[in-house]
Formats: C-alpha cells, structure tokens, sequence
C-alpha cells in the first residue's frame, strides 16, 4: 500500500526525505516526488507549495498518478485553541476552508455550494494513530484531536485567530489541509493532517513562526514516522 506524504515548505519536507530509502524520483509540474521507503513503508514525498490550489493538485497527482491510497498532511499550524502553547500537536478530526465565502447567497461562511458536504472527516484510524504516536513521541507538549481549518492567509491577527475560533470552532489554522481533505474527500481516500504549533496565530506569530517553524517541523517528522510504523 503506497502512502502519500504531503509538506508545503523544505522545513516540512526535507527531514523526512533525509530518513527514506529514495529509489527515484519523478517531477510533475513542478513538484518532485520522492518515491521510496521510510519505516519500511512504501512511500511518496512531495512538497506541495503553500496554499490550497498547490495543495490540492499534489493531492491529486498522488492519487491518480502515483497510486497512493492513503494521505498524511505534515507541517506547521497557528494555534487557535486556548490551551495550546507554541510546539503542542494538533490531529485533525475534520478540515475546513475558513476563507471560502459564498454569503452573499445565503450560505454559510465555509460552505461549499451544491457540495453534500463542506467539512470533511479525517479518517478515524488514521487519527488515532497518528495521536498516539504523537503521544508517544512528545515528553512535554500537548497534543489534541480537533477541527483544523485553512485559508490562503498566514494568521496574524488577533481579530482574525478570534474569528476561527468562534465562528469555526477551529483548534488550529494552516494554509493546505482542507484542500487536501476536499480531494480526498472527491476520490474517496482516507487522509489525517498532523500540525505542530509554530505560532499563536497573534500578533506575534510571524515572530515566533520564523524561530519555531523548524523545531515543529521536526515534531511533525517523528510523529509521521511513529504512526507509519502500525499502518
């Protein structure tokens, strides 16, 4: 069973692609994908590119090109829940596209038209496995199973991280996984989004995103090669 591994930035990325066993490479586009081995897992790496539309066509190349029949999201989030200090881990249970605004016709903020549905489970297996390992692999963070929601905006603002928390219950905020759940979503493929808090998603976040984004990474990394070892 072949296992897609999606990060937007090198940071996400590289530490992974550091530990497989890479037995070639294939560049669609303009992303290169690493196909090989990590844990002893059949494996495909790639780095997406930030946002949702890059997100979303590595996704499906992954699927329909490449044969992966499982998604793993890794990276770096801004924390919107209370509880969350910068570096604790966020599992999705679900993904949401914050910015998708189809209002001024009656629709909820977030909500998709003439879609069954906007909000798009993570798989249960998958989640839980990827919590565990996170458990397993963090001595002093937090790690929680929550709603992730994405927008192609880095949050930095107090106004807006208050928003995605009352309006969307969101426990974290990114810029991928939700186009990355949609697709999976359309062609029927289970997926999880593992994110290490980098930020607050505040007034300081692009501050504490530049110091902590590698330090996230990394977690993000372990926790990947945690869970891929019971798949």
């Amino acid at each position: 069973m072949r296992i897609g591994i999606i990060g937007a930035m090198d940071e996400e990325v590289d530490a992974l692609k550091n530990e497989m066993e890479i037995k070639r490479t294939e560049t669609i586009g303009d992303m290169k994908f690493y196909i090989g081995t990590l844990v002893n897992k059949e494996v495909v790496l790639v780095r997406c590119g930030i946002g949702k539309v890059n997100a979303a066509i590595c996704a499906q190349i992954l699927i329909g090109q490449l044969g992966a029949k499982i998604l793993i999201n890794t990276g770096v989030a801004g924390g919107i829940h209370e509880t969350l200090d910068v570096l604790d881990v966020v599992i999705s249970t679900e993904v949401q596209q914050h910015d998708f605004d189809v209002t001024g016709f009656g629709y909820a903020i977030g909500e998709i038209p003439r879609m069954e549905r906007s909000i798009f489970l993570a798989d249960k297996v998958l989640v839980d496995k990827a919590f565990e390992s996170a458990q397993q692999v963090l001595s002093k963070q937090k790690v929680l199973k929550g709603k992730i929601v994405s927008g192609d905006i880095f949050v930095g603002s107090s106004e807006l991280k208050a928003k995605l928390k009352d309006v969307f219950k969101a426990y974290c905020t990114e810029m991928e996984g939700a186009a990355i759940g949609h697709t999976c979503y359309v062609n029927d493929i289970p997926f999880v989004v593992i994110r290490a808090m980098s930020d607050k998603a505040d007034g300081s976040a692009h501050n504490n995103f530049n110091e902590f984004v590698q330090i996230a990474a990394d977690h993000s990394k372990e926790i990947v090669k945690g869970m891929l070892k019971h798949l």
